[in-house]
């Protein structure tokens, strides 16, 4: 049996532990809303680049830190807990990185699916979930370039720091229109990166709807940004 598969058969503490043994961890406390989450990850991004997965397709193990953007989204749905909201909404989370917002929005009573283009990803977003909500969310590795049928139906999308590349800008929009419930929303959370001209036009070709796009100030000590967060619909539903 390979890593891969071990992590994949594991939960809980057994995860946790795993991972642990597998990394070099440290565990960084994340203040959102009025909550701190724990989130466990790797120490330090740079020690996971494999020089096979950049000839690859140029992919570097941005997953493994914890941006702005995250933190920023991940207050926003825990702010949206309300005691007596409807059970059973299904959420999706394209990109989960170590799992911030996947865990939020678990908080805040979505029934997720994290996804993401690593498994380690996708591993630590189940270990963090599980460390703050005693539950694991489900998870699928996807490719966005070619994003499968059967993922669709979901009340909410949500997205952190995706638009850095306007390839990705161009995709995104398609595949919010098609994995989407009638009715339901995507949140993008965005730190102005280089494609988000190529993305609100493909939203507009898509017939989706930018409802609101509302900027958050978000300082940590040289961290100085503006994360704005996109609500958007589709404007058939």
């Amino acid at each position: 049996m390979t890593v891969v598969a071990e992590l994949e058969d594991l939960e809980g503490v057994e995860l946790v532990e795993a991972l642990q043994q597998r990394f070099s961890t440290v565990i960084n406390d994340v203040e959102v809303a009025n909550r701190t989450l724990s989130i466990l990850r790797p120490r330090n991004s740079d020690d996971l680049i494999r020089e096979e997965d950049f000839v690859k397709d140029e992919r570097l193990p941005y997953w493994a830190d914890i941006w702005p953007s995250s933190i920023v989204l991940a207050g926003h749905m825990v702010g949206l807990k309300k005691p007596g909201a409807r059970v059973n909404r299904k959420g999706l989370e394209l990109g989960c990185g170590v799992g911030l917002v996947t865990t939020a929005a678990m908080i805040a009573d979505y029934d997720m699916l994290a996804t993401d283009y690593y498994t380690d990803a996708l591993a630590f977003t189940r270990a963090n979930a599980w460390r703050e909500t005693r539950k694991s969310p489900d998870a699928r590795m996807i490719d966005w370039r070619a994003f499968p049928d059967d993922v669709r139906g979901f009340d909410l999308i949500l997205a952190s720091d995706v638009l850095y590349e306007k390839e990705y800008a161009r995709l995104l929009p398609g595949i919010f229109k098609r994995a989407l419930a009638p009715g339901g929303m995507v949140i993008v959370a965005d730190p102005g990166r280089i494609g988000v001209p190529e993305f609100i036009e493909e939203c507009r070709a898509q017939r989706l709807e930018i409802r609101s796009k509302v900027t958050h100030p978000f300082d940590a000590g040289e961290i100085h940004q503006k994360i704005d967060l996109y609500e958007i619909a589709d404007r058939n539903s």
